[in-house]
């Protein structure tokens, strides 16, 4: 028994460098995980924003530059168009973006839309890598693998898997409007992923990652997404126009509080912006010299109204330059307008 240590140590020792052991084959899922970043990563940027000074002057984009804001993008066309989070850029003088090949080049906002916290970039024509396959958002099921690619804390080129945790989540804006149809998902997501592709095991687009809920501002496994439908119809018009219409009817509602507080279930309406559809059409709000409830909007085109963002919701859906129909609660009886939806800019 003594000797048993020194007889392991000069007869077992491997002194030699081991040999290898044949892998075998990647299971299905490593190879479809390895074949979507080979192919969707090279079409993935760094975006890096500063409200003073010049990327373009000898320096490099990233976090340890004078605090540079910094979050990812993606290629959408071949004429240089950027797409990221409009909170990646918002308020920058200076925006580079590094594509995947390590070149740097300056870039000027195309257009910007917080309501959705998207925005799209240009850079200068070149030779650029494809753009992501776009998928649907609609279709989408709880559980289905989901893959995230971006610059997490200015590392760039990082992939995380997991799934999609939920669906038609609602997330605020810092314009006080809410994104509908959010996905949710525990791929992580961490602060530089903004603005980086979400994409489905077929590897195409199906959001952009724009938010964690963490109470450590670090990944908790609960991450957020603009799902690519809302991404498909907003980033065009901002590359026609440079801005997206917000559709509305102009009113002021009281706050759900309010209305739970005064027993109603709808959207009250406490006044109407003077020459907007929703005063074209008649709509009242409260009478403030008796304090007496006007309109209560209990219904849109046939489906309940509870909230603002309800409304909004459908007001998006119809558009600007059609017309919707309110089902209106006025003095204990249902009356029936019918309102035509504008671009309000920032109001209700």
């Amino acid at each position: 028994m003594l000797a048993q240590p020194w007889i392991q140590q000069q007869f077992y020792s491997a002194t030699e460098p081991r040999a290898i052991e044949p892998r075998g084959n990647l299971a299905d899922w490593e190879k479809t995980t390895i074949e979507i970043f080979n192919r969707v990563s090279p079409s993935v940027v760094q975006v890096a924003g500063r409200a003073g000074g010049d990327f373009f002057a000898g320096a490099e984009p990233d976090e340890q530059n004078g605090g540079a804001q910094t979050g990812t993008g993606f290629v959408w066309d071949a004429a240089g168009h950027i797409v990221t989070n409009a909170h990646v850029v918002q308020g920058a003088s200076e925006i580079a973006v590094r594509l995947a090949n390590g070149e740097v080049a300056r870039a000027t906002v195309r257009g910007m839309a917080s309501n959705y916290d998207l925005a799209v970039l240009r850079i200068p024509a070149r030779s650029l890598p494809p753009p992501i396959p776009i998928g649907s958002s609609g279709d989408l099921q709880v559980g289905q693998a989901a893959f995230a690619i971006g610059n997490p804390f200015g590392l760039d080129q990082s992939l995380t898997t997991g799934v999609i945790s939920a669906l038609k989540r609602r997330l605020p804006t810092q314009t006080g409007r809410e994104i509908t149809n959010v996905i949710q998902t525990d791929a992580a997501i961490n602060p530089g992923n903004s603005g980086g592709p979400l994409l489905d095991s077929a590897g195409r687009l199906i959001g952009v990652n724009t938010a964690i809920f963490s109470p450590s501002g670090s990944n908790a496994g609960i991450g957020f997404a603009v799902p690519v439908d809302t991404v498909n119809r907003v980033v065009p018009a901002l590359i026609r126009n440079g801005r997206v219409p917000t559709p509305g009817i102009g009113i002021v509602a009281a706050p759900e509080s309010v209305a739970t507080r005064l027993g109603y279930e709808g959207l009250v309406v406490v006044r109407t912006v003077p020459g907007s559809p929703a005063d074209r059409a008649g709509l009242r709000g409260v009478d403030r010299t008796g304090g007496v409830v006007g309109d209560v909007i209990t219904a849109c085109n046939g489906e309940p109204i509870r909230r603002l963002v309800d409304l909004s919701d459908k007001l998006e859906q119809v558009g600007v330059g059609n017309s919707i129909e309110l089902s209106v609660l006025r003095g204990g009886r249902t009356v029936t307008l019918t309102v035509e939806v504008a671009d309000i800019g920032g109001r209700p």
